[in-house]
């Protein structure tokens, strides 16, 4: 009897606790991966951690980089594009069928010029995708390059300019081109530097030189932050 009454006792505790004890599924699941921990650093500093190496663009096509995709939510009807220019809007436009956006406004960011139809403006990446080629991704799978091409990880990859302007900047480096506000510049800079260290791009010895400038002069205390990409 007191067996029967002890076995009893331990079912009743085993059944009390069940809900709070993991599954047998649970259990044997892996851990999902830790999200990459953000690296925050100055400017001045950030530079220094750009590999340097001469570029090389053999082999580079426009399509060698696919997009626009699905975006980050494939179930909401809008590419990246879309999806960036949603994000980036200071006033919010109004989604019709197809992802048609009608209304909104937005500030473009090179420029600093206010925009109202979402046609006129592009979704540029900071750091283009050829030169991305020339600094490293010419080595990358397929399916790396369309995750750069469409990366929505880091709201500084991709964003929403003036078609002028982007057309201005075409594929250069800061070397050659710097957006015409002087009161972007410096958080350009970091956001350029910010591209290359994420996707593990490296500098040739004109950019450098380039970054340099900013980096020890009127720029030293931007905040460059980034995760490597996954």
């Amino acid at each position: 009897m007191v067996i029967k009454n002890l076995a009893r006792a331990i079912g009743a505790l085993t059944l009390a606790l069940a809900p709070l004890l993991p599954s047998p599924a649970a259990q044997a699941a892996p851990a999902a991966p830790a999200a990459p921990v953000a690296e925050v650093t100055t400017l001045a500093d950030a530079v220094g951690l750009l590999k340097v190496t001469e570029e090389n663009r053999s082999g580079y096509t426009a399509s060698s980089f696919r997009h626009w995709n699905a975006g980050e939510d494939p179930t909401d009807g809008c590419d990246t594009r879309a999806e960036v220019l949603l994000a980036e809007a200071v006033v919010a436009p109004t989604v019709g069928s197809g992802c048609k956006l009608t209304g909104g406004r937005w500030t473009s960011y090179f420029d600093g010029q206010e925009v109202t139809d979402a046609g006129s403006l592009d979704v540029a990446h900071l750091v283009a995708p050829a030169e991305a080629w020339d600094s490293g991704a010419s080595a990358w799978t397929a399916e790396q390059r369309e995750a750069y091409a469409n990366d929505q990880g880091s709201d500084v990859s991709l964003v929403a300019v003036t078609s002028r302007t982007n057309r201005q900047k075409a594929d250069k480096d800061p070397a050659d081109w710097m957006p015409p506000s002087p009161e972007v510049q410096c958080r350009y800079t970091a956001e350029w530097v910010s591209t290359k260290l994420r996707w593990q791009l490296t500098a040739d010895d004109r950019e450098l030189e380039a970054l340099k400038v900013y980096a020890e002069g009127p720029c030293e205390d931007a905040i460059v932050r980034y995760a490597p990409a996954v």
